[in-house]
């Protein structure tokens, strides 16, 4: 398989020598808190390292797409791709910080700032226990549309960061094609995430890599 991978020295270089960012206790920390929480996870076929094939992936993605697009590039955009992903793992995260009275939440705005925090929210999918109220068709269909209302409404960081997201994971279950989330892949490329990078502001360059990759996965489909 040709999976995408990265250590942690690799994106450490490229946050310097590429993305002309100096990696200060803000970035070390943000790196910490991604061990801590992703450390042990593995991807889909139970061996690859979610930090290695995931995390530092898409943050050097952001950080490329940030230098060839000529946009402004700090530490608040890297930091929030470094930790884009936190606030999904929440059994975990309750384990770990079952002690802290103040929760989860507040530790994280408080060592992040709000604006990594937001972020992190605007990308975190909606609890499907919030639909609970709609039989398991329509409940599904209804996160999805406001999921996709909220990415919309969003910052161009929440955008690219959500698009590199999901173009990693794509990539990743292009290698697995027995892997059951190829066929939902496909369905929110459809109906969203293709017509995502065509909504202003423009992103051409990930435009074309999700229609790449969404032909990839429909080619193991009918060949399946």
């Amino acid at each position: 398989m040709n999976i995408q991978k990265a250590t942690k020295n690799d994106l450490f270089k490229i946050i310097e020598n590429e993305g002309h960012v100096r990696i200060d206790s803000f970035v070390e920390s943000a790196v910490e808190l991604a061990e801590e929480v992703h450390g042990d996870l593995k991807r889909e076929d139970g061996q690859s390292s979610f930090l290695e094939t995931h995390i530092w992936p898409v943050t050097i993605d952001v950080i490329r797409h940030y230098k060839s697009a000529g946009k402004l590039l700090t530490t608040l955009q890297i930091v929030s791709s470094i930790l884009h992903d936190v606030l999904e793992d929440d059994e975990k995260i309750l384990d770990q910080y079952a002690s802290k009275s103040y929760g989860f939440d507040a530790y994280f705005r408080h060592r992040f700032g709000e604006y990594t925090y937001n972020v992190a929210m605007n990308l975190k999918a909606i609890p499907l226990e919030t639909y609970e109220q709609y039989d398991e068709k329509i409940r599904e269909h209804t996160r999805f549309q406001e999921y996709c209302t909220k990415l919309v409404r969003s910052s161009y960081d929440v955008k690219i960061i959500k698009l590199a997201d999901r173009l990693n994971n794509m990539d990743f279950v292009s290698q697995l094609p027995k892997n059951d989330k190829i066929k939902r892949y496909i369905r929110e490329a459809e109906d969203f995430y293709i017509a995502f990078t065509l909504i202003p502001p423009y992103t051409n360059e990930f435009y074309f890599r999700m229609r790449q990759l969404y032909d990839q996965l429909k080619s193991i489909i009918i060949t399946a």
